[in-house]
């Protein structure tokens, strides 16, 4: 179980580094979802351990990070 949750923790921090290249082109509301995912899954599996809670935890996080950067955006207008 260790193994699987630690291959896909380096799965998901190469896909991170990867996208990179595109990061200064995305939005508040864009980059706001990306970092409340990532912070939602963690949180949700932490809590809640198995597929369950980081779904759950993925969802709630992009969609409040979605939605804080959305009114970041719509301030700097």
């Amino acid at each position: 179980m260790k193994r699987k949750l630690l291959s896909t923790c380096v799965l998901v921090l190469v896909f991170v580094f990867l996208s990179c290249s595109t990061w200064k082109k995305l939005n508040y509301a864009e980059k706001g979802a990306v970092v409340g995912g990532g912070t939602g899954v963690a949180v949700g599996n932490t809590l809640s351990p198995g597929i369950g809670g980081t779904v759950v935890g993925g969802a709630a996080g992009a969609v409040g990070g979605g939605l804080i950067g959305h009114q970041i955006d719509k301030d700097k207008k």
